[in-house]
């Protein structure tokens, strides 16, 4: 036996899913308003235009790093090199700093400049990514496996390229003309730090790759539905070769930046960064599942993260504990990303 709703009811129940399904995909924003709410009560020190600032600069690190993650994720796919990646960038930006380039086969050292050397490891970044898309595209490995084994070698190699060892003090020599590498962590334009103008850049870029041109358009339509996407007439290999070599690439810029900022570069860079984008894409409203997200929504969920760490630590909070907490909210956007599937579904049902 059946029953059947009114129209009127049926309307009602509609527009309760409508609002239900525009919550969650503002969940990300409403969680950022709550913790600076939280947080500017709990401290005054919190909402001061001298902490804000620089909890937007830590918050850059993360945020540019997931710019990329959320191409691949919206493929379907993840990478969890991007971590390895940062250290790897650090420490070759240190070594042609510090050491240059040698060609023993013409017993020459070449030292570039700041800007040759930014090229240089954003394109080590890509050469990475590549990696990790021929094996997902080429040899049919997953993703998770993959990206897992790059993880392991780009942090042998950074560990390699010092013996473990730190480039430290990395302000470059005059006389070789590689000065100015501390500029890009630290310095500022209209009283800006440079990596907030940084973030600002891939965001950007991002959201108009991701939005406005026709291969955001084909990374939406292979993570909603590849087979579909291949039957369109969409090089869905190629789609995913490339969202892998932009997030390796935004990783590398993480990699300069963190280097710059510490004017050093350690094998360690980088550890449990890849837990960190993945969550700043997931809070952003990113479906694991691939196909549903945006770049803006991401830069959302790096801000929560931010506010969250920046708060905490203000607030004198353990280490343990922000740990602990940044896990169950990483849980938690799961939870209700699966929830917003359901109820995208049950409107579908409703409409339908």
């Amino acid at each position: 036996m059946t029953t059947a709703l009114s129209p009127s009811a049926e309307s009602a129940s509609v527009s309760r899913l409508t609002i239900g399904v525009f919550l969650f995909r503002l969940r990300a924003f409403i969680a950022l308003l709550i913790l600076m709410g939280i947080f500017t009560l709990l401290t005054r020190a919190f909402f001061t235009t001298e902490n804000l600032i620089i909890l937007v600069g830590q918050t850059a690190i993360n945020a540019i790093m997931a710019v990329g993650m959320t191409f691949v994720i919206l493929t379907g796919g993840i990478d969890l090199s991007v971590g390895s990646t940062v250290g790897l960038a650090a420490m070759v930006s240190g070594l042609l700093i510090d050491r240059g380039l040698e060609l023993p086969m013409f017993g020459i050292v070449v030292y570039f400049n700041v800007p040759a050397i930014i090229v240089l490891v954003l394109c080590l970044g890509i050469l990475v990514g590549a990696f990790n898309g021929l094996l997902v595209t080429r040899f049919n490995v997953a993703p998770f496996i993959a990206t897992l084994g790059t993880l392991y070698v780009a942090r042998g190699l950074a560990q390699l390229s010092n013996g473990g060892a730190t480039f430290p003090n990395l302000v470059g020599n005059p006389g070789l003309g590689n000065t100015g590498f501390p500029i890009l962590g630290a310095g500022t334009i209209l009283g800006i730090p440079i990596v907030i103008w940084i973030m600002i850049l891939f965001t950007a870029l991002g959201w108009f790759v991701a939005g406005k041109t026709p291969f955001g358009r084909q990374v939406y339509a292979v993570g909603g539905n590849e087979r579909a996407a291949e039957l369109s007439g969409i090089y869905v290999q190629r789609i995913k070769m490339v969202v892998y070599m932009i997030c390796g690439m935004c990783a590398a810029m993480t990699g300069l930046v963190t280097a710059s900022q510490l004017v050093a570069a350690h094998p360690a860079t980088g550890e449990s960064y890849e837990l960190n984008a993945i969550a700043a894409v997931v809070l952003g409203g990113t479906s694991l599942a691939g196909g549903r997200g945006t770049i803006w929504g991401t830069l959302i969920g790096a801000l929560v993260i931010g506010v969250l760490t920046n708060g905490l630590v203000l607030l004198g909070v353990q280490e343990f504990w922000k740990k602990v907490i940044t896990g169950l909210v990483i849980i938690l956007a799961v939870v209700l990303d699966q929830l917003q599937a359901r109820l995208q579904q049950r409107l579908a049902l409703k409409r339908g």
